[in-house]
């Protein structure tokens, strides 16, 4: 046979080769996983739920789910272990200390746009014109007030014209 004819199957067997070996490295990390599970640590099911595991078996974990709610499940089902911080962060809503390791968004726009050399009273005593938005000015009064003349002019020798009808009459 020849080389070119075999390689298609070489690179077939080989990729099939390095996924079956990922696989198994997973399915690996997953057990080793499963088998550290220790009373008193918070996990994740597959189906989503968070619990803390009050009890290990070889082959079932019992949950407790709240006050109360003892669950059991299979080994199996357990999705993920999780840190103290992040299971009392998801269920009980404790947040760590967020705000140290973050800049804070501000609740209102007036802080954002002050800038590091500049203070915000700063802004208020610039020279910069203030927009009045509510009052206008006279020349802008007198054209708003001569543009209303004229349309009514218009509307008067429209009126005074005579209208074209399709027809019809009213009178007889």
């Amino acid at each position: 046979m020849n080389t070119l004819t075999l390689l298609p199957l070489i690179v077939l067997i080989a990729a099939m080769f390095l996924l079956t070996r990922s696989n198994k490295k997973r399915q690996q990390q997953a057990q080793n996983m499963r088998n550290d599970l220790q009373p008193g640590s918070g996990v994740r099911t597959i189906g989503g739920m968070y619990a803390t595991v009050k009890e290990v078996n070889e082959d079932t974990v019992l949950l407790d789910a709240g006050p109360g709610v003892e669950l059991l499940f299979a080994k199996n089902a357990i999705g993920a272990i999780l840190t103290d911080d992040e299971y009392n962060r998801i269920v009980h809503g404790v947040e760590h200390d967020l705000k140290a390791d973050t800049d804070i968004v501000p609740d209102d726009a007036s802080s954002l746009t002050e800038t590091d050399d500049e203070p915000a009273d700063a802004a208020a005593a610039s020279d910069d014109k203030a927009v009045d938005l509510g009052k206008k000015d006279a020349a802008e009064e007198k054209a708003e007030e001569a543009a209303t003349a004229e349309a009514e002019t218009a509307e008067a020798k429209a009126d005074e014209e005579p209208k074209k009808t399709d027809g019809d009459s009213d009178a007889k």
